[in-house]
């Protein structure tokens, strides 16, 4: 499925900060901690737990968070459908890295493997 200009637009501009409480919500409610989440974000971006707070703090949308991101090597390797979307058939570069991240997410509350998840 392709994603329209629209959708594209509304992801750059939605704060990481609106997204990242349903993110803990998400995971601790299947038995997954914070400390892990922050795992898979510093596995994908680079940040730690400082500089995650202070772009909550700062309420970066997704194109300043993934702008300041040194995004994984390895992110390519993130794959399948997420939101009705196939990652690999993204094309839009900060969408893609938008759903890396949320894929990441959802196979943390699914009760994957951390090993398997960091890829």
């Amino acid at each position: 499925m392709k994603t329209t200009p629209e959708h594209d637009e509304r992801i750059a501009k939605m704060t990481f900060a609106s997204v990242y409480p349903h993110y803990v919500t998400k995971v601790e409610g299947k038995g997954r901690t914070k400390e892990e989440l922050h795992q898979v974000i510093k596995w994908l971006t680079g940040f730690d737990d400082r500089k995650l707070q202070e772009l909550i703090d700062e309420k970066a949308t997704f194109e300043t968070f993934f702008k300041k991101a040194k995004l994984n090597a390895r992110a390519h390797l993130i794959t399948g459908v997420i939101c009705g979307y196939r990652i690999e058939e993204i094309e839009n570069p900060l969408t893609r890295q938008a759903r890396y991240l949320d894929k990441l997410v959802d196979e943390l509350a699914k009760g994957r493997k951390m090993e398997k998840i960091l890829r």
